[in-house]
């Protein structure tokens, strides 16, 4: 256990994990002990665990249980699944074919839900049918799906696939910094239909994995699809929190950046370097992120989202949605939208 950011997740998801195989005979803290695990400390809210415990929880809860998911499906998910699922997904030509392969298997081994894709211009987005009358799952539950389905497809191109947007029906849980950093900062709770949106290029990218690369990868999972928790004190976050706090008109230059650090703009711009980033890139990280939460408002105006993000004109702001996405914000507001008025 230990408070560093650095390759950890939060203890709280480790509680989640363990709430399947817990019974009124068997503490939590019981089972962690029967697992060789039993310095984690369930009770520190703020306690952080290395991703490779969380990796060994995965590994030892689903090999004393059968079952990959957590025991949050009626069926379980077999020990050997994910290895299946990994080689049929790699043996197809694009991610398009090898995103429907893993869906198809999902769907069979799963009760409580199957996931479609499907591809509207340059977007596409992933939603999980469920029985009308069901409770929605929690959202560990749905995260942990989506880790396992964008975490194979990312390794399958070789490159990380950045989501647009993440929609769950759950209401939104007390602890979501994981989860925000794991899949994007536009999570979206109690929505009709769970789902996830993305650009629809990377579909058409070739699966090119070899039988050794599989190996490789298994041997790893899962702390390799775990993504790596984000320093909330880093530079590149301190930036980000002053620009959310102020108007794209009134962000500072560089140079006042550097002087409200108490640093010179060179030193500034080499420790951003050494963290690979700029504070370009920072800015339109942030007008990508406020951006894509004012398309999902339909009374804001494209014009007032442009004027907002410091843009000259509309057709700027398009441009650099674009860039940014590989879709236009009109695409994008418009699934986002249909998404609102349920299945």
């Amino acid at each position: 256990m230990n408070r560093d950011g650095k390759n950890t997740i939060s203890v709280r998801l480790v509680d989640e994990a363990l709430l399947g195989f817990t019974l009124s005979s068997r503490s939590a803290e019981e089972l962690l002990r029967q697992l060789g695990l039993g310095a984690i400390d369930l009770a520190d809210n703020e306690g952080r665990v290395d991703v490779a415990d969380f990796s060994k929880l995965w590994r030892r809860l689903a090999r004393q249980f059968d079952d990959e998911f957590f025991g949050m499906d009626a069926r379980r998910m077999r020990t050997g699944s994910f290895a299946f699922v990994c080689r049929a997904a790699m043996a197809q030509p694009t991610l398009d074919a090898a995103l429907r392969v893993a869906l198809d298997f999902f769907r069979l081994t799963f009760e409580g839900f199957r996931g479609e894709l499907f591809r509207s211009e340059s977007l596409a987005e992933i939603m999980l049918s469920e029985p009308e009358d069901a409770a929605p799952l929690r959202a560990f539950s749905y995260f942990t799906f989506w880790m396992l389905l964008h975490g194979l497809a990312c390794w399958l191109v070789g490159r990380r696939i950045p989501l647009l947007a993440v929609e769950l029906r759950c209401e939104e849980p007390a602890y979501t910094d994981d989860y925000r950093v794991m899949f994007s900062r536009n999570l979206r709770f109690a929505r009709p239909s769970t789902r996830v949106i993305f650009a629809a290029e990377v579909l058409d990218l070739p699966v090119r994995r070899s039988e050794q690369e599989l190996h490789g990868f298994l041997a790893h999972a899962p702390s390799n699809i775990l993504v790596k928790y984000r320093d909330t004190t880093s530079l590149a976050s301190r930036i980000k929190a002053q620009l959310r706090e102020l108007p794209a008109e009134q962000w500072p230059t560089s140079e006042a950046l550097a002087r409200t650090l108490c640093v010179s703009a060179s030193t500034l711009r080499r420790r951003l370097a050494e963290a690979g980033q700029t504070y370009q890139a920072i800015k339109d990280q942030v007008r990508q992120e406020m951006a894509t939460l004012w398309l999902a408002d339909a009374s804001i105006t494209y014009a007032d989202i442009a004027e907002r993000l410091g843009f000259a004109d509309v057709s700027s702001f398009y441009k650099a949605f674009r860039k940014w996405t590989g879709t236009n914000p009109g695409q994008y507001r418009s699934l986002i939208l249909r998404g609102d008025e349920g299945p």
